[in-house]
């Protein structure tokens, strides 16, 4: 019989190995469409339509994804990756909340192309929809603002990671060899996106005007005229991708105890 936290172990691995693909697919469509008004986030699910059991694997990346929404919501309230409830670890429990939210989007923009509710729009439109709602509401500008931040504080600690390579501790020692280096290139690429998405946010707060947001996709598509920046992120994106199906498979995820919340960790 396989208890709950056996439940909770796999759907957080199918949610990063979901991840890995969403990111290998968006770095390969970078690459392959640099000279095209394409590539970003629609463009992944415009792909996975077209191939052979495209819409199976847009089911699971739906699933998966929106089970990786929920662990980066349950790290930000329960705090089972022990971030803490100083200054610090608050604001890196608001980059979990701004992590959820972002894959949250992807895991809606899956299953509206796997129910055949989109054919070929613009995922990032339905952010921008998501976010003009946001603002028609009481302090709507304000939640968007500390979304922003919360984008802005991932950003940060996506670089922090590139420089020690930190995400090294939740990896079993069992996993290959390179994936530290292919790691730190995939962070540092997502540093980036994770940054103008930020500050895209907290323009479109400060304006309140959903037009200022950006989505994933066209974060990643505003860099077009930026030639090796572009390039690097493209290609630093595909490396995240990878590195989330090795995490998959060699994270150390945090088990409930019979304290509740408070988890123990096992390799």
């Amino acid at each position: 019989m396989v208890d709950k936290s056996e439940k909770f172990n796999w759907l957080v691995r199918v949610g990063f190995a979901a991840r890995g693909i969403t990111y290998l697919l968006l770095g390969y469509l970078a690459l392959s469409t640099a000279g095209e008004a394409k590539g970003g986030g629609a463009a992944v699910y415009d792909y996975l339509q077209e191939v052979p059991f495209g819409t199976p694997l847009l089911w699971l990346m739906a699933i998966g994804l929106l089970a990786y929404a929920g662990f980066r919501f349950i790290s930000a309230i329960g705090d089972i990756q022990h971030h803490g409830s100083d200054t610090k670890g608050l604001l890196k429990r608001v980059g979990d909340v701004a992590s959820g939210v972002a894959h949250l989007f992807l895991s809606y923009a899956c299953y509206q192309f796997a129910v055949g509710e989109k054919q070929s729009s613009d995922t990032d439109a339905g952010s921008q929809e998501m976010a003009g709602t946001v603002l028609s509401m009481d302090l709507g500008s304000v939640l968007i603002g500390i979304l922003g931040i919360g984008f802005m504080v991932g950003a940060f600690m996506q670089a922090k990671k590139t420089a020690t390579a930190s995400f090294m501790n939740r990896i079993s020692a069992r996993a290959p060899g390179g994936v530290k280096t292919v790691g730190q290139i995939g962070h540092a690429a997502r540093s980036i996106v994770f940054a103008i998405i930020g500050w895209s946010m907290i323009k479109g707060a400060w304006f309140s005007s959903e037009s200022q947001i950006k989505g994933l996709g066209e974060a990643i598509l505003s860099l077009r005229d930026n030639g090796l920046l572009y390039t690097f992120v493209a290609v630093g994106l595909i490396m995240f991708g990878v590195f989330s199906l090795v995490t998959a498979r060699y994270r150390i995820i945090p088990d409930f105890g019979p304290e509740g919340l408070k988890p123990k960790f096992r390799a």
